[in-house]
């Protein structure tokens, strides 16, 4: 069932348009993941839901309510973690914890959020003294802590490190796998491809691509070889000779052959730049990521400007 529903969405500062005709959906028991680069109106889209910014026009709905003229009723239902802010910097966790419990009827014990988060050892702590990761984590408990039916994520595995981003991705996973929504804002694309289950990147106020991961991954991906060389290839000779095209999408070292990619074809370019005696590292083959998925249809976008 859809519990959050945009349907061409426009938000405007004076005569810029930060977000022009957007729509899409999330689902229960689903985690949505929110891509684009700065500025590309990920921020004002998420403010929208949670209430904090007005649309110029579409239509928002949150769990069936209106974020603007229901924002009241919908608080009780969803959780927000923003980057950052609102706690006391002299509280410390366990306090935080006590008090945002205190707001639900149904909230989840304080002690169990503290242990699953890793927050035990340092419940005692003022937050201003916590560590950034440590921050990351409390936050993201204080925004979970009411059972919420929708929760809103940014960047929340920002400055954590590898170890506490494993805990952060559990708990998301676990909201997900209870019946949550999850809408989740992050500049890390691996966090993205391990994390979700739908797909939305958004480039200049507008969606370039939205759907469920695997979908996205099956319409965009291809087979690769990638290599590196710093020594000069004559590009036209080797397209030549081995009917394929050569790129190098960074204008860097790094060299990429896209398409219908077979063994033979990976011998074939090793014995090229060997007979050629052009030295190369890292030749490898793989299925394209997220990442690359992502760099390539915001790098159109950027040459569209």
């Amino acid at each position: 069932m859809a519990v959050i529903e945009v349907s061409d969405l426009h938000i405007a500062y004076g005569s810029k348009e930060a977000v022009a005709g957007l729509s899409f959906e999330a689902e229960t028991g689903q985690i949505l993941v929110v891509l684009g680069p700065n500025g590309a109106g990920k921020s004002s889209t998420i403010e929208s839901l949670e209430g904090f910014r007005k649309p110029s026009s579409g239509t928002v709905r949150v769990l069936g309510l209106d974020p603007q003229k229901q924002q009241r009723e919908l608080g009780k239902k969803i959780g927000v973690m923003l980057q950052g802010g609102g706690v006391n910097p002299r509280m410390t966790p366990s306090q935080a914890l006590a008090l945002f419990a205190g707001y639900y009827q149904n909230p989840i014990d304080p002690k169990e959020l503290e242990r699953f988060l890793e927050l035990d050892h340092i419940k005692g702590t003022s937050f201003r003294r916590l560590s950034g990761g440590e921050k990351q984590r409390l936050l993201l408990a204080l925004a979970v802590v009411g059972r919420p039916e929708v929760v809103m994520l940014d960047e929340p595995t920002s400055g954590v490190d590898p170890a506490g981003r494993v805990v952060i991705r559990n708990l998301i996973t676990k909201l997900r796998d209870e019946g949550a929504a999850v809408i989740l804002t992050t500049h890390e694309l691996g966090e993205a491809e391990k994390l979700g289950d739908r797909v939305l990147i958004i480039a200049k106020g507008r969606s370039i691509a939205y759907g469920d991961l695997s979908t996205i991954k099956s319409q965009h991906s291809e087979t690769q070889i990638t290599f590196r060389s710093s020594f000069p290839i004559d590009q036209v000779d080797f397209e030549t000779h081995l009917k394929v095209r050569l790129e190098r999408p960074f204008g860097n070292d790094l060299y990429v052959i896209r398409g219908d990619i077979y063994s033979e074809l990976v011998a074939q370019v090793t014995r090229y730049l060997a007979d050629k005696n052009v030295n190369f590292t890292d030749l490898s083959t793989a299925s394209t990521t997220l990442e690359d998925i992502y760099l390539s249809l915001t790098k159109q976008q950027e040459v569209a400007k």
